[in-house]
Order: structure tokens, then C-alpha cells, then sequence
């Protein structure tokens, strides 16, 4: 018999190629997590806006709720929706790296309606949930992948769900932030690119079941989009 944190997947701990290559410096590495996870930190990455931004994803999710985060996040996105779900609710955040894990429970301690497991995002989920709450997580998935993850969120939102996904969008024409984007982009993030133009309900056939309201901000770096299952 397990408890709600522990994973109970044994090969749930298979790191995709993509991310070993890739993010391994970001994400894999033990010493450079603690200084990243610093809400100071995600808030200079993101230009001042971290806490903007994760308050607007978190806000369209209400008490009481079942909701599942998609992957891990530094900074103090989990803690905000298991307070915004409330006791009366549940909070489940998968990942597939077992240190994001074993890093956000120790965040999410003295939480009951919060939960960590590590699960691979291209995997079928085995829950529906009220909301879904996947919060710049596209970006750092190359195409294919993508369109599975995109797939398996749908997939487990409930009828009149929601789900969430706040990340990076193409700017508009002239932002003085544009140029620099571009630099990271190329060197930091290779597989944003083939996300900023791509409208979301265009990566899954699944999307066909919900409607699709976007929101940008910041100039349009940012974008939000809430697809709601019908």
C-alpha cells in the first residue's frame, strides 16, 4: 500500500532524451535547483511578471476543485493552487523527473490536498479532473511530444473542465524585448520556436470537444489559454 506521495509507477522514472540533453543543467542537477527555484530568480527570467503570471493561471480555478498541474515548476505556482483549491479539494502535480518531484513535495509539505508523483506527461492519464494547469511547459517539448502531452491534458479534463496553459507567445511587432527573446530562444530554449505562432487547439484533434479563449499580455510574450471541455 502506498501513500498519496509516493510513486507508483515503477518506470515512471524514464528521463525523455529531449530533457537529458537538453534541460539536464535546468532541471537535473541538484546543485544548480535550489538557487533557480527562488521566486526572485523565476521572476527575473520571466521580466518581473512571475508572480502576474502565475496568479492569472491560478485564478481560474476555484475551491473545492480536482486539479491536476503538469509538470513541476519552480517558484510558488504548486503552493498557490493547493491553497487556492483548499482542503476541500486536491491538487495532483506529475512530472517526469523524480528530483522535481521529491523538490515540489517538500513545498507542498503540511498540504493533505496535495500530492506528487512521477509520471511521464506522454502517458495516457488514469484521473479526470475539474482543471488543468500546464504553465510553461510547451515551450521546453519538441513538436511531437508536444502534441501528446497537449492530447492527454485534454483528455483529462471532466465535462465543463477546463484546462490552463500559460506560456510564451510571439511578441508583437517592435517590443523592445523581442531581439533578446530571440537570443534565448536560440541558445536556451530550441523548441519554443515552433510553439509562438502555433495556435494550441491546432495540437491535439481532441480540441474539436472544447472552446478556446487566449489572452496575451506583456506585449504579447505571454500567452493564456483556457480551453473548456463542452
Amino acid at each position: 500500500m502506498t501513500t498519496p506521495n509516493e510513486t507508483t509507477a515503477p518506470s515512471a522514472a524514464f528521463l525523455p532524451d529531449y530533457l537529458s540533453r537538453t534541460y539536464a543543467w535546468a532541471y537535473l542537477n541538484p546543485r544548480t535547483m535550489p538557487w533557480l527555484d527562488r521566486m526572485p530568480v523565476v521572476s527575473a527570467i520571466l521580466w518581473g511578471n512571475a508572480g502576474r503570471l502565475m496568479r492569472w493561471a491560478v485564478d481560474r480555478f476555484a475551491p473545492g476543485e480536482s486539479v491536476l498541474q503538469a509538470a513541476c515548476v519552480y517558484g510558488a505556482l504548486s503552493p498557490m493552487l493547493a491553497r487556492r483549491v483548499g482542503v476541500g479539494g486536491r491538487l495532483d502535480v506529475r512530472d517526469v523527473a523524480p528530483i522535481q518531484i521529491a523538490n515540489v513535495r517538500r513545498k507542498l509539505a503540511g498540504m493533505p490536498q496535495a500530492r506528487a508523483e512521477v509520471f511521464d506527461l506522454e502517458t495516457p492519464l488514469d484521473g479526470r479532473y475539474d482543471g488543468v494547469c500546464c504553465f510553461f511547459l510547451l515551450h521546453e517539448v519538441p513538436e511531437p511530444e508536444r502534441r501528446r502531452i497537449v492530447a492527454n491534458l485534454l483528455a483529462a479534463v471532466k465535462p465543463g473542465g477546463r484546462a490552463v496553459f500559460v506560456d510564451y507567445h510571439r511578441p508583437r511587432r517592435g517590443h523592445l524585448l523581442a531581439p533578446v527573446m530571440a537570443v534565448v530562444f536560440r541558445w536556451l530554449e530550441p523548441f519554443a520556436e515552433s510553439l509562438l505562432d502555433v495556435p494550441l487547439e491546432s495540437l491535439a484533434s481532441e480540441a474539436r470537444d472544447f472552446d478556446w479563449h487566449k489572452e496575451t499580455r506583456f506585449g504579447g510574450l505571454y500567452q493564456l489559454v483556457v480551453a473548456t471541455r463542452r
